[in-house]
């Protein structure tokens, strides 16, 4: 019955961090992290930025990932710019269809007018 208490108690255990349990409060904003920090922190690899954090209870120092504001700016006017370049692409083409329809209906009416 021991061993088998042994076992258990050396077994690793998932550590849930104390911010999903417990209110904390923001030590350091939300930063993009240096190189040592993506080497030696495994939250930097989600967003690539962090934020230092202090659980209230537990009176605990831990990092989480987070979504810097500058970042997601960057990403949605580059989506920005992207779709008003297709926009523009698709326009042209329209243009050009539209002209190729245009001469053929012209030259099917000056056919018929000219077999009159």
């Amino acid at each position: 019955m021991a061993a088998s208490d042994e076992r258990r108690s050396a077994s690793p255990v998932a550590v849930t961090p104390c911010w999903r349990v417990e209110d904390f409060v923001v030590a350091q904003e939300c930063a993009r992290c240096s190189s040592f920090q993506a080497k030696t922190i495994t939250e930097c690899s989600r967003t690539g930025f962090i934020e230092k954090i202090t659980c209230a209870t537990s009176n605990r120092e831990e990092y989480k990932s987070c979504r810097s504001a500058v970042m997601e700016a960057h990403v949605f006017w580059r989506f920005v710019g992207t779709m008003m370049c297709v926009a523009a692409v698709f326009a042209v083409l329209v243009v050009c269809r539209q002209r190729v329809l245009d001469r053929k209906a012209l030259e099917k009416v000056r056919k018929q007018i000219e077999s009159i």
